[in-house]
C-alpha cells in the first residue's frame, strides 16, 4: 500500500503530520485529489474543505482558509493561512461570525476593508461546510 507523507502547517503551528492514502483539496484551479505518486504540483488554495483518507481508512475533514499546496511524489505539504479539524469547530459560532461579516459587508461603510470581510465570509463558510461534512459522515444509515 502506497502512502503519502502529509503535513499541514499554519503560521502558528503544525496542524497535522501523518501518513495518508489520499487527500482532496480546494485549489484555485478547482478541487483536486492527490494520490501516491502524483505529479509534482504547486497550487494556491481557496477557502474550503480538505478531506484526508488516513492510513487506517478513516476520513479526516478540515477547513482551510487559503494558502498553498506543494505535491511531490511521496510528500504533500500545505502551508495554510488557517486550518482546523472539523471536529474542533463550533458550528454555531462559525455561522454567527459569517452573519456578522455579511452584515458588515451590507452596510457599505467607507472604513471597512471589503476584501478582508469577503475573506472572512469565505473562511466561515468553509468552517460550516467542514462541520456539516464531518457530521453527515458520522451519521449511521439504517436501511
Amino acid at each position: 500500500m502506497s502512502i503519502i507523507h502529509f503535513e499541514i502547517v499554519t503560521p502558528e503551528k503544525t496542524v497535522l503530520k501523518e501518513e495518508v492514502l489520499q487527500l482532496t483539496v480546494p485549489t484555485k484551479m478547482g478541487e483536486i485529489t492527490v494520490l501516491p505518486n502524483h505529479i509534482p504540483l504547486v497550487a494556491g488554495l481557496m477557502p474550503g474543505v480538505i478531506e484526508i483518507k488516513t492510513s487506517d481508512n478513516k476520513i479526516e475533514t478540515m477547513a482551510v482558509s487559503g494558502g498553498f499546496i506543494e505535491v511531490l511524489p511521496d510528500k504533500v505539504v500545505i502551508l495554510a493561512d488557517t486550518a482546523e479539524r472539523a471536529a474542533d469547530i463550533d458550528e454555531a459560532r462559525a455561522k454567527e461570525a459569517r452573519k456578522r461579516a455579511e452584515t458588515l459587508m451590507a452596510e457599505k461603510r467607507e472604513d471597512v476593508d471589503f476584501s478582508a470581510v469577503q475573506a472572512k465570509i469565505a473562511k466561515e463558510l468553509a468552517r460550516v461546510k467542514a462541520v456539516r461534512r464531518h457530521r453527515n459522515r458520522n451519521i449511521i444509515k439504517t436501511d
